[in-house]
């Protein structure tokens, strides 16, 4: 698979990593981020960051840093295959369980020559999740740990690991079997003739050649005059891909002490025997496994990188539907500030009580020659116009909250409606469907902020037309208001008006400044009004992002960097 066309955020090393310090770096990449986000495939996607990480802790690591350890063939299959049996004639004693009870292998055997006991008992090596029991041992033994039985009659060099059975009934082992299949030098999967074609055997076929390991195949039970069954099976190999493992023919024949005879598992004991005892051989074995596992790391770790993408673009997903749903709450409080409807009830009341009853008026002095003395007219803030600024920034307070109430609601909807969104809502805490406890303080702040922001634009900008400047002097706190009503769009609604005065604050304020000036103020205003409520609801869309950053969801620098590890991986070999 090839990794994304935008590689350049992938840095090209200097100098080369050791393999080992590069192994490591690819093991933490893989091993620093999560599948946390509902999606289809993501099982598989941990079960593929899973046998990346067995796989490299197991094999890779120890192999790389110790090349002359021991070679470890394991010996898998479905239950009943006989590789228990295949193991116990090898060794030439019963050190395996075999029966009629399924499955027989209740732990992972592991028979090694005496002098390479040592190596397999010490926990820092192959195998490191795993406990070590020295055997003989009970055949049922519970839990995850190796038995590590010693016999002379192995090579020394060579292990046999007698895996749990790939179909037992115990989920464990299932768990068990993939995991040694990642950690083997020599993987040998056993079969009968009755059961070649089953699916599990080739599912488990697959994963060797997958994974690169050296491959033996076993046919077991093949009756008399088999042939046939013989041939068609090296041709299903063939099909797929795996005509080059080492395929061996054991035919129906009487076990006795949990062995066949000895003859019938002399090809498999002629071959393992080349393997551990040529040099050669054993230097092909370690460099054709550890080649081909590292070979499959140039497709694996791009696919796992490109399913961490996946969760990426769920998490950029969910994001936007958070940006999204504040954008539309705020495009709507944007549209309820200009179309009258902030002017309803109270607002209403106050400002013509305000403008009808003369204290507009007041507010405009005429005379000549009074411009440049507001200073000395501001001695007390008349009741009127305390209760009408009070009641604008009431009501614009109940709008912003109630925007941000709508837009938390919409935004756990849409979540909701998605797996990914659904899960990351599932079991916390369900305020998040409603503004945060502490907004109504921020927005009383933030509105009182903005209300002196308009008054300090009247004092600085709201320069009076030279035409009624002599005759016209004003108070600047008054004329906010009236800047404020007309900015939310009073006379523009269908709301009746006493007294004509709907045109009030939008022919008082261009008699005043003209209409340039006007524009200028009221663009201003709105741009301000516009940015403290954006931050508002930015702050608010802020818990969602918390949540997401808090599930551990992978961001976008995480497939990158395991693009990355795989470069310098590739240059390291």
């Amino acid at each position: 698979m090839t990794p994304p066309a935008d590689q350049s955020a992938i840095k090209r090393a200097a100098t080369p990593l050791p393999l080992d310090e590069a192994l490591v770096d690819l093991r933490d990449q893989i091993a620093s981020f999560r599948f946390v986000l509902d999606a289809p495939g993501v099982d598989e996607a941990r079960v593929m960051q899973q046998d990346l990480l067995n796989q490299l802790d197991d094999y890779l690591l120890p192999r790389v840093r110790r090349k002359d350890a021991p070679l470890l063939v394991v010996l898998s299959g479905s239950t009943g295959a006989g590789k228990s049996t295949l193991v116990n004639t090898l060794v030439g004693e019963r050190v395996s369980a075999t029966g009629v009870l399924r499955p027989t292998t209740s732990s992972p055997i592991l028979v090694c020559h005496p002098d390479d006991a040592d190596w397999w008992l010490d926990e820092r090596y192959v195998l490191p999740g795993f406990g070590r029991v020295p055997g003989p041992a009970p055949d049922a033994v519970v839990g995850d740990q190796l038995v590590i039985m010693k016999s002379d009659v192995l090579p020394k060099g060579l292990a046999l690991l007698d895996s749990p059975d790939v179909d037992s009934v115990f989920e464990e082992h299932h768990e068990f079997a993939a995991q040694f299949l990642a950690a083997a030098d020599v993987w040998i999967c056993v079969t009968t003739a009755a059961r070649y074609a089953d699916a599990l055997v080739w599912r488990l076929l697959h994963r060797a050649r997958d994974h690169g390991a050296t491959l033996g195949v076993v046919l077991s039970r093949v009756p008399e005059g088999g042939e046939e069954i013989v041939a068609h099976f090296a041709e299903m190999l063939k099909d797929n891909g795996l005509e080059q493992a080492a395929q061996f023919v054991i035919p129906e024949t009487t076990v006795s002490g949990g062995m066949l005879p000895s003859e019938a598992a002399d090809e498999v004991q002629v071959w393992l025997s080349g393997i551990s005892e040529d040099e050669d051989g054993r230097a092909e074995v370690i460099r054709s496994t550890l080649g081909g596992v590292l070979d499959t790391f140039r497709t694996r770790v791009p696919e796992l990188a490109a399913k961490v993408e996946e969760q990426v673009a769920l998490r950029t997903m969910l994001r936007e539907e958070v940006e999204g749903a504040y954008a539309t709450g705020l495009a709507e409080l944007d549209e309820a500030t200009r179309n009258g409807s902030l002017l309803r009830g109270e607002v209403l009341a106050r400002w013509q009580d305000f403008a009808g009853t003369g204290d507009l008026e007041r507010a405009l002095h005429a005379g000549r020659g009074q411009t440049g003395h507001r200073g000395n007219r501001r001695k007390r803030t008349p009741t009127r116009v305390r209760a009408l600024k009070a009641a604008l920034r009431s009501a614009l307070e109940s709008l912003i909250v109630a925007g941000a109430e709508r837009s938390a609601e919409e935004v756990v909807k849409r979540w909701r409606s998605r797996p990914a969104g659904a899960m990351l809502l599932e079991g916390r805490d369900q305020t998040l469907d409603r503004a945060s406890a502490e907004l109504p303080r921020r927005v009383t702040r933030a509105v009182s902020a903005w209300q002196d922001h308009i008054a300090d634009l009247i004092r600085t900008e709201g320069v009076t037309k030279r035409s009624v400047a002599k005759f016209v002097s004003y108070d600047d706190d008054a004329l906010a208001l009236v800047l404020m009503v007309g900015l939310f769009g009073f006379g523009t609604s269908d709301i009746a008006v006493e007294g004509g005065t709907s045109a009030v604050p939008q022919r008082l304020l261009k008699a005043l400044f003209g209409a340039e000036s006007l524009r200028s103020m009221s663009a201003k205003a709105r741009a301000d009004l516009r940015g403290r409520t954006g931050m508002l609801f930015d702050e608010e869309a802020i818990r969602f992002g918390q949540v997401l950053d808090g599930a551990g969801v992978p961001d976008e620098t995480t497939p990158v960097q395991l693009y990355q590890a795989t470069y310098n991986l590739e240059v390291a070999r």
